[in-house]
């Protein structure tokens, strides 16, 4: 039965493997080259983000684009102001270190296939929502990953994918922030998210910029605790 194996538990891996995953996913994020690329995963996490908090708050969700420059874009209709559009609005810099720190409790409790079914399952259901060619071509190549390796390969190549992929969305997480900081310093992305939050709060756009600095460190520390054991 697939059921049961989904929720079993795996043997924890052993400490190399995680502290190479972890020098794996720094080698995605920290060079420039890399992760003009890399970066579209964290894009995923982004948009996805913004959608599912749409839905989450009855906002109706229109659909999702995904560009080849990094750049994203999640179009929901409802009030244009209030809890809602504010909650939408500011989830997308914190969902991936979120997802992150929640893909890190999942492989502190040994649930190595869990958490592949489940990353699978949510990009199938952002699949739905994405409204153009690139956008979908960069989901339908990041599920499959997922599903392969969840499907065709042996538990210490499972365990490996899934260290990899939940420490990229921990460091990964911190660094669109900073790039957001200094775009702003040098007056670039006037229509950020940051910027889009203090016209409709009032709360200066550095304020923002603080929330998403202290989600996305404060999850990395609290995953990296959890994949380390410690």
């Amino acid at each position: 039965m697939v059921t049961p194996e989904i929720f079993a538990t795996q043997p924890a891996p052993d400490r190399w493997l995680v502290i190479g995953t972890a020098v794996l996913a720094l080698a995605a994020v920290v060079p420039s080259a890399i992760w003009r690329l890399s970066r579209n995963a964290i894009t995923i996490a982004h948009e996805g983000g913004h959608g599912l908090i749409a839905l989450v708050t009855g906002r109706r969700l229109e659909g999702i684009r995904l560009h080849s420059d990094t750049s994203g874009l999640t179009v929901s209709r409802g009030r244009p102001t209030g809890l809602g559009m504010i909650l939408t609005a500011a989830a997308g810099y914190p969902a991936p270190p979120l997802l992150g720190l929640g893909g890190a409790w999942l492989l502190a409790g040994h649930r190595i296939t869990l958490l592949l079914w489940i990353a699978t399952a949510l990009l199938i259901a952002m699949l739905v929502m994405i409204r153009n060619a690139y956008g979908a071509l960069t989901v339908v190549l990041t599920g499959a990953a997922f599903l392969l390796v969840s499907w065709l390969t042996e538990p210490e190549v499972q365990a490996a994918f899934a260290y990899a992929a939940v420490w990229f969305l921990l460091l990964g997480g911190v660094r669109p922030a900073f790039e957001l900081q200094a775009k702003r310093r040098h007056g670039g992305a006037p229509d950020s998210d940051a910027d889009q939050l203090a016209r409709m709060t009032h709360v200066p756009p550095a304020m923002w910029l603080f929330l998403f600095h202290a989600v996305s460190l404060c999850s990395l520390i609290g995953g990296g605790r959890w994949l380390l054991g410690l």
